[in-house]
């Protein structure tokens, strides 16, 4: 404890944490990604010394903002934008306002995200690495995440939300098997570098789940991954249609993918569903309108939009919330209605 009289300083802290008065410092006004171990160091030693600063509770606590920061892949994307507007409903009477960032995947970017004290953050992205995700929750931020991989790995002061990916995909391809379909491929993201989808991405699984339950065998010509750009896919769907076994049914990663490989095969002479059936994921506006209209997976936006305020508004309350899953709706549309 302290001496009777005599003021605690930062560099008293410091000292008993064994730290530098920078940590200190990143620690008090919460605006840098300070290590675990170092930030519980530092939040005891003012406790033993009651250091307390004019601005100690906004320090402890973080200081308010009331923003909510959302980071995508792809803030384009039509379901990002949708699930964010109707976040934006139930924040605002909450006393937040929403941002809509893409992630750029660097520490820099954790820096820059950290440094703006936002009062929550929630991750919708599927290349956010794990040791990210516990720098923003090591810096007090309350952190919901939307399940993209099987095995998540629970993370302290981190809500997981599953919006139904797995089931919904092991779902539409048994869709397409009712359908009489055979020898369904799956078409996965578009990458500018290449990426494709890891064995335990919830989509990617979900397929190659639900066909491997019906006996049907899944290859590396099952799969179109890999594409750069739109074209790219495009072609590399045209050739795995001419090649091979015939395909019969085509499940795109989400229905703007599965729109591009419906074009490709209607271009070289298939014909939607009669000679192959496809259908996407997440039920966005392309496919109401695309002709043939497409069957898709819907997901439900406004109740993952409510649930997913009300489980920063806990963990910002100081509780930790258990995670929550949805399940979703299959739309039939003309892209399979044989």
């Amino acid at each position: 404890m302290s001496d009777a009289g005599k003021r605690v300083t930062r560099a008293d802290v410091a000292k008993l944490a064994g730290v530098s008065e920078t940590i200190v410092s990143y620690v008090i006004n919460n605006n840098r990604y300070v290590d675990k171990d170092k930030r519980l160091r530092v939040e005891e030693a003012v406790r033993m010394l009651n250091y307390r600063p004019n601005n100690m509770a906004r320090a402890l606590k973080g200081k308010r903002s009331n923003q909510i920061l959302f980071i995508a892949d792809h803030i384009t994307n039509e379901y990002f934008s949708s699930i964010v507007s109707e976040m934006d409903r139930y924040a605002y009477d909450s006393g937040y306002l929403i941002s809509l960032c893409a992630n750029r995947n660097t520490p820099e970017f954790i820096s820059q995200v950290i440094s703006r004290q936002y009062d929550g953050i929630v991750v919708s992205s599927a290349s956010f690495p794990d040791k990210y995700v516990e720098q923003l929750a090591g810096a007090g931020i309350p952190v919901v995440v939307f399940r993209r991989r099987r095995h998540q790995r629970k993370i302290e002061r981190v809500a997981l939300l599953g919006t139904g990916l797995y089931t919904g995909a092991r779902n539409a391809v048994r869709h397409l098997i009712d359908r009489g379909c055979r020898n369904v491929i799956y078409v996965d993201r578009i990458s500018v570098k290449g990426h494709i989808s890891p064995p335990d991405d919830l989509r990617f699984s979900g397929f190659v789940d639900e066909m491997e339950s019906n006996d049907f065998q899944v290859g590396p010509e099952s799969i179109v991954c890999g594409c750069r750009s739109q074209e790219e896919l495009a072609e590399e769907v045209r050739r795995r249609l001419r090649t091979g076994s015939k395909v019969d049914g085509i499940f795109g990663r989400n229905d703007m993918i599965a729109c591009i490989a419906m074009t490709a095969a209607t271009q070289i002479g298939f014909r939607v569903p009669e000679d192959v059936c496809v259908i996407g994921f997440d039920d966005s506006s392309i496919s109401r309108f695309c002709s043939p209209k497409l069957s898709t997976v819907s997901m439900k936006k406004e109740e993952i939009a409510c649930a997913t305020v009300e489980l920063l508004n806990q963990m910002i309350g100081g509780k930790q919330p258990k995670d929550i899953d949805f399940d979703t709706t299959l739309i039939e549309r003309d892209s399979t209605r044989r």
